[in-house]
């Protein structure tokens, strides 16, 4: 019987296969916690994966693999000092992991993944079990203060570097950012003429203006293009973020120079009716100097209110008597339409007002020796 037996076990023995570390081999998941998947592979003893190697995610296996499945594994060691064949799923998959980015570094080829942690130099992502690193500086075509807006986020890259002997495997963003920009821009240039009404979306505010995002370029809405009026701070017209549709005023290679001052809207067309000469008119003191007054009619008409027309009597300087943003009346007593020039005259109102007085007083004189 005992030859028997040992004549069954030989058998058993020469049917099983035979393993090596390093080896590739295949098998039948028989069992699966949490922690562990047990395999079998065929060979006397089970293998096993254990969760670290599985995935360099802390995962629950049994939400990833169950009872039944098919899997291929790494052989680490035949005899793990409990007599099973310790396995490795994570440094296989790293392996075809390296070989398809390794054909992607070499194909130029465009990987998408999620950023999986944000770091002090860059971000990480992990392209199936393997880590690539993109340094910040290659993040964005624009400084990033603050990348953990990028925690989770997929993104798009390409490889720049791949030394998988020395782990180093660098991804590059910047790249792409770049070539799409450079297309969008030369589809915008080409669509775009001197004239046109286009939609921008503010982008950036400073002292002398607003520059617009067009979708491929930004143009600048310079201060003094902003309004037919006078615009004292930009940030008081714009937010970062505003929508608003603008005139191209004028392009320059690169550059484009836009304006909110659309002709139907000026102010000037109808100017001289307004403000013909003879007649009295109300504005708001809005700058002097020192040989008069420049008196706001309307929002970008401007009349000069010079230091002679200011009072019948002598007047040294306009703010001598005048405040900024103070309402005045006064007499228009010149207008240039082709100029743009307004005069006005406070002195002339008075006298034409002393005038009237007198001739009521003569009128009712009159009326009372009669």
């Amino acid at each position: 019987m005992s030859d028997m037996n040992n004549e069954f076990e030989q058998l058993l023995e020469e049917s099983l296969v035979t393993i090596h570390n390093g080896e590739i081999v295949e098998g039948t998941v028989i069992s699966v916690k949490e922690d562990e998947i047990v395999l079998n592979i065929g060979y006397k003893a089970d293998g096993i994966i254990t969760r670290n190697e599985y995935s360099n995610q802390p995962i629950d296996l049994t939400e990833v693999v169950k009872e039944g499945d098919t899997m291929s594994a790494k052989v680490l060691k035949v005899n793990d000092g409990e007599g099973q064949v310790l396995l490795t799923y994570k440094r296989l998959a790293m392996e075809k992991s390296n070989e398809r980015i390794r054909e992607a570094f070499e194909n130029k080829e465009v990987l998408k993944a999620a950023v999986s942690a944000v770091l002090s130099g860059g971000l990480s992502v992990v392209v199936d079990e393997t880590k690539v690193f993109i340094p910040a500086s290659l993040i964005s075509d624009t400084y990033e203060k603050d990348l953990t807006k990028y925690a989770g986020q997929e993104i798009e890259f390409v490889i720049s570097e791949f030394n998988p002997k020395k782990r180093r495997i660098i991804g590059d963003r910047k790249q792409l950012l770049v070539e799409k920009k450079k297309k969008m821009q030369e589809e915008l240039f080409a669509r775009i003429h001197v004239g046109d009404v286009v939609e921008g979306v503010v982008k950036n505010l400073t002292d002398f203006g607003a520059f617009i995002d067009l979708g491929g370029a930004d143009g600048l809405l310079h201060i003094s293009e902003m309004s037919w009026g006078r615009v004292e701070n930009p940030k008081k017209v714009f937010n970062v973020g505003d929508t608003t549709k603008v005139l191209i005023k004028d392009i320059k290679d690169d550059k484009i120079a836009l304006s909110l001052k659309f002709e139907d809207q000026n102010p000037w067309i109808a100017a001289e009716e307004k403000y013909a000469i003879g007649s009295v008119v109300k504005g708001k003191v809005a700058r002097m100097a020192d040989f008069g007054a420049f008196i706001e009619l309307e929002p970008g008409v401007d009349a000069l209110l010079h230091v002679s027309q200011i009072s019948k009597e002598h007047v040294d300087k306009p703010s001598d008597v005048l405040k900024v943003g103070q309402e005045i009346e006064a007499k228009v007593v010149d207008f240039k339409k082709e100029d743009h020039k307004i005069s006005l005259s406070i002195k002339e109102l008075l006298i034409d007002s002393d005038s009237a007085e007198t001739e009521e007083e003569v009128e009712a004189a009159e009326v009372s020796e009669e």
